[in-house]
């Protein structure tokens, strides 16, 4: 199978999971990327913040038309992760590939737990207490992953927007793609270097095809389970995060 094929098929799968769950799907594409398609894991996780940065922005316009996007909230949040995704972009490049691909699969794999845990439920009247100090650490948090992995971030943003700022889970879902787009930004501005090696014959189609599966997995979204969607999703990032894990220390 051809690499464009493959890049074609690969970002369909990511946008569709990111499309339907709200956050996640991006996880799979630093390891389509190196696996499926031969990237480094340096410039899998350079790649993987393009593509998450514009597939954030593309969903972000769509749940900012039916209002789910706080920009004041997501604006201050997103800056205390602006200097850890910057710092973390430039440390990316500096660390050996087996260790980026070790600390991928240990976040993977935390985020295929989280998402198989069994969800509190949250009234939408409930109220919470803002504090600071833990949103700004959980926004430093998302940024520094962002930064190093190339993962857009949404399993940890979305619970820390509901959790520690009381947000309803609509309105964290749109907000925390704006956290991510600009974290994936912040990010790739200090890895100009990397971006010059890409091959963008395979970047520019799994980017388009990831935008066009995020429409879709939204639409999907609305007819099938989440609940049950999200267990299947976390089953197979779970198995790509210890086949990955097994790789590293091989």
């Amino acid at each position: 199978m051809s690499a464009l094929i493959l890049a074609l098929v690969a970002g369909a799968v990511v946008g569709l999971a990111l499309g339907g769950l709200g956050g996640g799907g991006s996880v799979l594409a630093v390891p389509a990327l190196i696996y499926l398609l031969g990237f480094t894991p340096v410039a899998a996780t350079t790649a993987s913040l393009v593509i998450v940065a514009f597939t954030s922005a593309a969903g972000l316009s769509a749940h900012a038309r039916d209002g789910h996007v706080r920009w004041r909230t997501g604006l201050l949040f997103a800056a205390a992760g602006i200097g850890p995704a910057m710092l973390g972009g430039a440390l990316a490049g500096r660390l050996p590939g087996a260790v980026l691909t070790m600390a991928f699969a240990l976040v993977a794999g935390t985020a295929a737990l989280r998402m198989l845990k069994p969800r509190t439920a949250v009234s939408d009247g409930a109220v919470h207490t803002v504090r600071l100090g833990r949103a700004a650490a959980a926004g430093a948090g998302l940024g520094l992953v962002t930064g190093v992995l190339g993962v857009g971030g949404g399993f940890l943003a979305v619970p820390a927007l509901v959790g520690v700022l009381g947000m309803r889970m609509r309105a964290a879902v749109g907000t925390s793609l704006l956290v991510i787009t600009i974290n994936s930004l912040a990010a790739l501005a200090l890895r100009a270097g990397t971006a010059d090696g890409l091959d963008w014959a395979v970047v520019g189609p799994f980017t388009a095809a990831a935008v066009l599966g995020a429409w879709d997995g939204k639409r999907l979204a609305a007819k099938l389970s989440g609940r049950a969607l999200q267990r299947l999703f976390a089953v197979a990032l779970l198995g790509v995060a210890c086949f990955m894990l097994v790789d590293a220390v091989a």
